[in-house]
């Protein structure tokens, strides 16, 4: 298969970076406020072009923003990182502020950095009136690095049509065609959980060594770290999938300040975006509320559950026995997602939870022919308490995700909960429905 081309958006803090990356991706996946070092991992969204697909990475701030000089280290590396793996370059500059310390020392970066061979787009943001640009140019041009110079208002889409198409045309001089889409899309594997449960730690230790050298995430011991909801592909027995660290979900009256809120909401977006919903736990922590509300957010929106105990070698072996009988006992709601102890430190019980997720990803598409499910129905209401149920000669699976079936009966009203939960816990003795949860429906008829 061809290669997917990489588009890097780079610049220093709050030069529209992210604003510009969510009018081009089509929905809002970075954060965007008038905080500088907002975006603190890098951001990626595949783009489906005119002529040809690429993928856009919306990275981190350079040139600092914050008062936090390590983690800005680090955000500056990642975002060189990134420079050395584009196809394309796409370089902000803050058209209403004069040139900064920080825009030069970025064009001394792409001078010395980039490879000859890859186009820079530079792109003068926040142009809500391109007629004012002109006498601004020369001292752009002046910079020496592109005669690619595009004066844009993101919010407005004034000069996005030509940013676009300018990509499309770099890209393809570069050889890029349209990759052939291919039948079956690659499972969204969306990380969630408390902040500083080791989300980012997890996926780390699942990259390869190279991965983890161009792109590692950020992982802080300061809750919060990440803010952004970050894509990596990872591949296991020639199978690729891609996991989102979310950032973590607080409750709504812990998160503080704009950032926060906005990182919660797209935890929340992401939630509903994936295919299966992984919650990390920390096993030197009770289970709290948050822990029981996030599980709680995964099965309501139909998504694929697995739960992992990290932390695991930090607890001794009675201790681990309590948390898993604790965790079983309180998400009794969730008691279809597998729970599996790991530690991202030691790699202890990791690489299970590919076979958990091929379970999953397929029980939670499973279709049951009406026969077999007629026949299933007849054998579990047969001899039971079930009243109306017990009547009823017509079900059927109205639904693939999640698996949902329907139940015709004479009154709906009759049907009482504990009954559906008999269904529900023997047809998946039946039929695996292991990792993701079922709906049932009773419809009179």
């Amino acid at each position: 298969m061809a290669k997917i081309p990489t588009v890097a958006i780079i610049g220093r803090p709050n030069t529209g970076k992210s604003t510009l990356f969510n009018k081009i991706i089509g929905r809002r996946k970075a954060i965007v406020t008038d905080t500088p070092g907002t975006t603190r991992d890098q951001v990626a969204g595949q783009v489906q072009g005119q002529d040809l697909d690429y993928l856009l990475i919306d990275t981190g701030g350079m040139g600092g923003g914050t008062e936090d000089r390590a983690l800005e280290d680090d955000v500056h590396e990642q975002s060189k990182l990134a420079l050395e793996h584009a196809d394309v370059i796409v370089f902000t500059i803050n058209s209403r502020e004069e040139l900064t310390g920080s825009d030069f020392e970025i064009v001394d970066i792409l001078r010395k950095s980039t490879k000859s061979h890859v186009p820079i787009l530079m792109v003068l943001t926040k142009c809500d009136d391109p007629s004012t640009i002109d006498s601004l140019l020369p001292q752009y041009y002046q910079l020496g690095i592109t005669d690619h110079i595009i004066p844009i208002s993101a919010p407005h889409r004034i000069g996005l049509e030509e940013l676009e198409e300018t990509i499309e045309e770099q890209l393809k001089k570069l050889n890029f065609e349209r990759v052939e889409e291919v039948e079956n899309e690659l499972p969204r594997i969306a990380v969630i959980g408390k902040p500083n449960v080791g989300k980012s730690s997890l996926i780390n230790a699942f990259m390869s060594e190279t991965q983890r050298s161009k792109s590692p995430l950020l992982v802080s011991d300061i809750p919060g770290t990440t803010r952004d909801a970050v894509d990596t592909i990872i591949r296991y027995h020639d199978q690729d999938y891609i996991f989102t660290d979310t950032a973590g979900i607080k409750r709504r009256k812990d998160t503080k300040g704009d950032i926060e809120v906005y990182a919660y909401f797209r935890s929340i977006k992401e939630l509903e975006y994936c295919d299966i919903a992984v919650l990390i736990l920390d096993a030197t922590q009770p289970l709290s509320k948050q822990d029981k509300r996030v599980a709680g957010m995964a099965v309501e929106e139909g998504k694929g559950l697995i739960i992992l105990v990290n932390k695991i070698d930090l607890v001794d072996t009675e201790e681990r026995q309590m948390r898993m009988a604790e965790i079983t006992h309180q998400l009794q709601f969730a008691k279809c997602a597998p729970v599996l102890p790991v530690s991202a430190e030691t790699k202890e019980g990791l690489l299970k939870i590919f076979d958990l997720i091929e379970m999953t990803q397929r029980n939670r598409v499973r279709r049951v022919p009406t026969n077999e499910l007629i026949d299933w129905y007849k054998r579990a209401v047969y001899g039971q308490p079930m009243g109306t149920l017990a009547k009823s000669k017509m079900i059927t699976q109205a639904e693939e995700v999640p698996p949902t079936f329907v139940v015709f009966v004479k009154d709906p009203k009759n049907v009482q909960v504990s009954q559906l939960r008999y269904l529900d816990n023997n047809i998946r003795k039946t039929f695996a429905f292991e990792g993701t949860p079922i709906r049932w429906i009773t419809k009179k008829g």
